[in-house]
């Protein structure tokens, strides 16, 4: 299923501007060029070089040597006035994909969960404000916001999210709660920062969450985090499906149990696998 391009937010910075600026091994020039790759979304698939600009925070002048480099380069194309991404930029995710092994690390434990319980599951971890989905198994079954490889969402309305989030470190934890643009999709979505803060601390307690209807209705879906080997939170595991099929206790009943040995699969296979592992670190 495609990405529906819910956030539209650039990959938080894991340190500010001024300390990365200072570092004289720091391309400035680099950067650039891929928060101009990055501004294109399913809202924005061809702009004009003043709305990249507006959408990077870049002068015309610098988004526009950005994007001739990159149209030489083939990654955007031109038609007429607008630029547009071309499908040389896939290289980038496929190169992941394809030298992390996660097809034949992770995909086998979520097809056994979607096979057990008919639900889509799917293993994500965070960048920036957002969760990324790493893979995804999904099922026949129509969901009205779909998710696959490569799809962000906010990760305060997701419960894979949110069990990324419990597990931040304190100061980290303490940057997105100042800083995120905690956006309501629902009712049920929490916007409140005292509230979200008080709901991380409980999946911290009790090492899962479950979201029913914060991204959008009729979605409920159960969360639990994978580990590396010294035990930190590297990515997180949930079940996600129709409020139709079954409900929200029911769900944390029968899921939680399957989703946490299905963690621990792919703990273990983390172990063979070490260079995913150190991919995946938070650090």
């Amino acid at each position: 299923m495609a990405d529906t391009g819910v956030k539209d937010e650039p990959a938080a910075e894991r340190e500010p501007a001024a300390e990365r600026e200072k570092d004289p091994e720091y391309l400035l020039t680099l950067e650039r060029g891929l928060t101009v790759l990055r501004a294109f979304n399913q809202q924005r698939p061809e702009m004009q070089l003043s709305e990249v600009a507006a959408a990077t925070g870049l002068s015309p002048a610098v988004a526009r040597r950005c994007l001739n480099t990159l149209v030489a380069l083939g990654y955007v194309g031109r038609h007429g006035r607008r630029f547009l991404l071309r499908p040389e930029v896939l290289v980038f995710g496929s190169a992941y994909l394809a030298s992390m092994n996660l097809e034949q690390v992770v995909t086998p434990h979520l097809q056994a969960l979607r096979d057990e319980t008919g639900d889509s599951a799917s293993m994500a971890t965070l960048s920036g404000h957002d969760i990324l989905y790493l893979v995804h198994v999904s099922t026949n079954r129509h969901i009205r916001i779909g998710a696959s490889v490569g799809t962000r969402f906010p990760a305060h309305a997701t419960s894979l999210g949110k069990v990324m989030l419990a597990h931040e470190p304190a100061p980290a934890l303490a940057d997105y709660l100042a800083k995120a643009n905690l956006t309501r999709f629902t009712e049920r979505t929490i916007i409140n920062r005292e509230e979200l803060a008080s709901r991380l601390q409980r999946v911290r307690e009790v090492g899962y969450d479950s979201a029913l209807d914060e991204l959008d209705y009729g979605i409920v879906s159960v969360a639990v985090p994978v580990r590396d080997k010294e035990g930190n939170v590297c990515a997180s595991i949930n079940c996600s499906t129709s409020t139709t099929r079954i409900s929200q206790d029911e769900l944390v009943r029968t899921r939680l149990p399957l989703l946490r040995t299905a963690a621990r699969g792919i703990e273990a296979s983390l172990q063979q696998w070490p260079f995913l592992m150190h991919s995946l670190a938070r650090n």
